[in-house]
C-alpha cells in the first residue's frame, strides 16, 4: 500500500509535519549527503488532528495550523517514510515554536 500524506488525518493531539530539506555545504563548497549529521528539526505542518482531551478533562487545541513553519523537539515524534520523504507525526507538546 502506497501512503499519500495528503490523505492522512492525524489522531487527536497530533500533527503531520514535512521536515525541511536539509542542504549542507562545507566551507570548501562540498555538498554533504542527507544522511550526514543530524536530522532537521523544522518543517511545514501538513495536517492536524482533532483537539486533544486529557484524562484530567482538559481540552488542548492545536497550537499551529496547516501551512505553519515549525521547530520541533529533536527526539520528538515518529518518523513515517512515504516515498523518499520521512514525515514526522508530532504530539502538540513536541512543537517548540512557529517560524514567522
Amino acid at each position: 500500500m502506497q501512503l499519500d500524506p495528503k490523505k492522512l488525518t492525524p489522531m487527536p493531539g497530533y500533527v503531520l509535519v514535512e521536515p525541511a530539506q536539509k542542504t549542507t555545504q562545507t566551507s570548501g563548497g562540498i555538498y554533504l549527503p542527507d544522511n550526514a549529521g543530524d536530522k532537521p528539526q523544522a518543517g511545514t505542518v501538513l495536517a492536524i488532528g482533532d483537539t486533544w482531551h486529557t484524562e484530567a478533562g482538559a481540552t488542548i487545541k492545536s497550537p499551529v495550523k496547516v501551512g505553519d513553519q515549525v521547530v520541533y523537539k529533536k527526539w520528538g515524534g515518529n518518523d513515517v517514510k512515504m516515498g523518499t520523504v520521512e514525515y514526522q507525526f508530532l504530539k502538540f507538546e513536541d512543537i517548540l515554536a512557529t517560524i514567522n
